[in-house]
């Protein structure tokens, strides 16, 4: 072999070899990311997660940090550029409008434990004592705006049109009330602020919990259907990752099932399909 075919074949040699070693460097760091960023707003679902997702992602080698929103709005964004890794703290009907409305390339990875949202009032002992002239809260969000009307309606207060859409309904599709009350319309957050000034509030519970108050305190819980359980959500992009495959086996593990089950800070809340 002359010195010009041996050159070529050492170049292409090397080339392959790099290569090779670039496509295992890159592969290896997918697979061995060992930090999880998670983003939360004020609630119950951190809890879950340093109670029951942290110690089985440690016994993996995963080191866990927790970022907490005081604005809904934000932790998705937060999720999308990239200094989240996942975050809990939505339902699917939220999530769903949200990504839709701001272009958002997320991904729904699994249902968590939910705390379900509840009729609550500082003033009256009871859903009979409803009059005309009173006021009740709602959020002010329409996917929890839906959420809240179909609530009222399986108390009674409410009729709504047949064959409404369940995630888009509004009041507009309210065609009777059981007494002529008001509604007053808050950013969901703030609503347990409003308890001592309405006459009932319709909070979502991890607000609920978040104030210091208890889901049992409520006068109804709705049993949340698919739309409105919670998620934990990934960029679209790392859905297929270890990492992500490991969120879903601890929520999935007897050990996280176990403390949701003897835990009284989560007694109330929903259990997913997973669970049975």
């Amino acid at each position: 072999m002359n010195k010009k075919w041996l050159f070529l074949f050492i170049s292409i040699f090397l080339i392959l070899v790099l290569a090779g070693c670039n496509s295992k460097k890159q592969a290896s760091s997918e697979s061995s990311q060992k930090e999880v960023v998670f983003g939360f707003t004020p609630g119950p679902y951190s809890d879950q997660v340093k109670k029951g997702i942290e110690p089985y992602l440690k016994a993996k080698g995963y080191t866990i940090k927790y970022v907490e929103f005081n604005d809904p709005t934000q932790p998705n964004f937060a999720l999308a550029e990239g200094s989240l890794d996942a975050n809990v703290f939505q339902h699917t009907a939220y999530f769903e409008n949200f990504k839709k409305e701001n272009k958002l390339d997320l991904t729904e990875v699994i249902k968590v434990p939910t705390a379900p949202m509840g009729i609550y009032s500082d003033k009256h002992n009871s859903l009979d004592e409803i009059k005309s002239g009173y006021k009740i809260a709602i959020p002010n969000d329409p996917p929890n705006v839906a959420r809240a009307l179909r609530i009222l309606e399986l108390a009674g207060w409410v009729k709504l049109k047949e064959n409404y859409d369940p995630i888009t309904v509004s009041k507009r599709d309210i065609v009777e009330q059981k007494v002529d009350f008001s509604f007053v319309e808050v950013e969901q957050a703030q609503l347990p602020r409003t308890l001592p000034d309405v006459d009932y509030a319709l909070v979502n519970g991890n607000f609920i919990l978040a104030s210091g108050r208890k889901l049992s305190s409520s006068l109804q819980l709705e049993d949340p259907p698919f739309e409105y359980q919670n998620l934990v959500a990934v960029r679209t992009e790392d859905k297929d990752k270890q990492f992500v495959k490991d969120i879903i086996k601890a929520y999935k593990s007897p050990d996280f099932k176990k403390i949701i089950e003897s835990d009284g800070s989560f007694e109330g809340f929903h259990r997913p399909d997973y669970f049975k």
